[in-house]
């Protein structure tokens, strides 16, 4: 029995598997043509080519690939399963004493693989491969990425408030750095006046501060301000590159090691930092959105997609789907509108999507 078991694994997980790859590789095809299509548009601004045009997409495939992934699943499993059931397969299976529990943990282990993979694609791969291609597109476009991406920067640290016209990254030791050009420092007092002002030619990162050099600092009193020159002057300062960087780029597309540190900054400076936090438990649960939306689904290939053909199989994996970001949409903005916790809402749609499956389940049992 144990061989049988794992014969029957092997067999079920190679064909959901085959399934769910050949629907991804189709809506993968569908988003990269619609992409270049897309990027067409831009070729001729600047020195941006054709060429720059396919890196740009080649560069974003991993992500694509990650935000398409929970649809293809489920419509690939249930195009697997019904392809299983149409043929009877599924029905001899259960004759040899396989429950439909038992099929089902079959079809969550194979997809649990890929969507493992997809979670450490996105973390190492997808955030790094959507960086290359904005700095890619930016300085074919503009001829400067630095200078496209640290363009009129403001971040805060404390009381102070810091405005920077313009900065390019730099590599210091193999360390990625930051070096800010032609800063402006507003700090302000514990009532919320301007105490002073303080403009520097630069300020450079480093491990554990800022350098300011060629600093001009106003500080302003009752009934009068003085004005202080100095070479180069040290900021002790917890703000870092990687904290300047989220500010500037668009949470979905961050790591989630980039998104932790943007929450970080933004909560110790008292700013908002929901949308940072709506991003970053979605990736948290995006496993478990992929396996109960997949499990939730299973039912329907016990049955009724029997006699269905493959335009019903495909259509009730999209509705399925198509439910699900629904739901998951409307948690997260009533999260979002009523102060809550973003995992209390990414927690509500896979339960409620299970006590349907659940419900099938016994429904079709009995």
């Amino acid at each position: 029995m144990s061989r049988l078991l794992r014969i029957h694994d092997l067999y079920v997980g190679k064909v959901v598997l085959g399934t769910v790859i050949l629907v991804w590789a189709v809506l993968l095809g569908l988003d990269m043509t619609n992409a270049m299509s897309g990027e067409i548009k831009d070729i001729g601004k600047g020195s941006y080519t054709f060429g720059h045009a396919v890196a740009y997409v080649a560069y974003t495939v991993p992500r694509r690939a990650y935000t398409l992934f929970p649809t293809a699943a489920v419509i690939g499993a249930l195009m697997g399963l019904g392809q299983l059931a149409a043929s009877s397969e599924l029905t001899a299976l259960r004759a040899l004493g396989l429950s439909r529990r038992r099929l089902s943990l079959s079809v969550a282990v194979a997809l649990g693989l890929l969507t493992a993979g997809m979670v450490v694609s996105m973390e190492w791969v997808g955030a790094w491969g959507q960086d290359q291609a904005d700095n890619l597109k930016a300085a074919a476009k503009y001829g400067d990425v630095a200078r496209g991406r640290y363009a009129s920067l403001w971040a805060r640290e404390g009381d102070i408030f810091l405005n920077a016209q313009t900065g390019e990254e730099t590599k210091v030791d193999g360390r990625d750095d930051v070096v800010l050009r032609d800063v402006r420092m507003y700090q302000l007092d514990e009532q919320g006046r301007l105490a002073s002002i303080a403009h520097a030619a630069t300020a450079t990162h480093g491990k554990d501060s800022w350098l300011l050099k060629d600093v001009v600092r106003t500080t302003f009193g009752e009934r009068s301000l003085s004005q202080d020159k100095v070479p180069e002057e040290t900021w002790a300062s917890k703000l870092d590159p990687a904290a300047l960087a989220a500010s500037l780029g668009r949470p979905r597309y961050m790591s989630a090691k980039d998104l932790s540190r943007s929450i970080t900054y933004r909560r110790r400076n008292g700013l908002d930092a929901r949308d940072y936090e709506e991003v970053y438990w979605g990736r948290w649960f995006y496993p478990v959105n992929v396996l109960a939306l997949c499990l939730a689904a299973i039912p329907f290939a016990f049955g009724s997609l029997r006699s269905g053909g493959m335009g019903k199989r495909l259509f009730t994996g999209i509705m399925f789907a198509l439910a699900f970001w629904l739901l998951q949409l409307l948690f997260g903005r009533m999260g979002t509108a009523l102060h809550l916790d973003y995992r209390l809402a990414y927690t509500a749609t896979p339960v409620l999507m299970l006590v349907i499956s659940w419900w099938l389940f016994r429904k079709r049992s009995s």
